[in-house]
């Protein structure tokens, strides 16, 4: 298969999808009830929380303009390679993961992928399924 998106552009997809990932997610009072008067106590505290909040948001807007930016096949194709990286479809279903991708609202793929766990993963794992690799992408020599 013949990749419709350049696989430089897949790799700063799953580079940003890491960094997502690892962020960690700023705590809410509401939800903490156990940590409301340490928040309180601790302005410092406040303020890391108000950091990761905005470097969760940032690296979220930027992978989300990234995939608003892609052709409705490319997005398409997005999908459909982590579906197969997923396990959704194999390998050899390429052709029914893409038409059902294909037929899915762009705005709902962007969702669906900015909402998948593991998203980077499943995106290297569709990749590797057809040989296609990040290793050494991006990199001069």
């Amino acid at each position: 298969m013949d990749l419709l998106t350049p696989l430089e552009t897949y790799c700063r997809l799953i580079l940003r999808a890491k960094e997502l990932e690892a962020q960690v997610p700023a705590l809410d009072p509401d939800e903490d009830a156990d940590n409301v008067d340490d928040l309180d106590d601790d302005a410092e505290d406040q303020s890391l929380s108000v950091l990761e909040d905005e470097l969760n948001s940032g690296v979220e807007e930027e992978m989300r303009a990234a995939l608003d930016d892609l052709a409705d096949d490319q997005l398409a194709e997005a999908l459909a390679l982590a579906w197969v990286g997923r396990g959704t479809y194999d390998v050899s279903e390429w052709d029914d993961a893409f038409a059902e991708a294909s037929d899915t609202d762009p705005e709902f793929s962007i969702d669906e992928l900015m909402d998948m766990p593991l998203l980077a993963s499943h995106l290297e794992a569709g990749l590797a399924a057809f040989d296609y690799s990040c290793e050494g992408v991006g990199q001069n020599d």
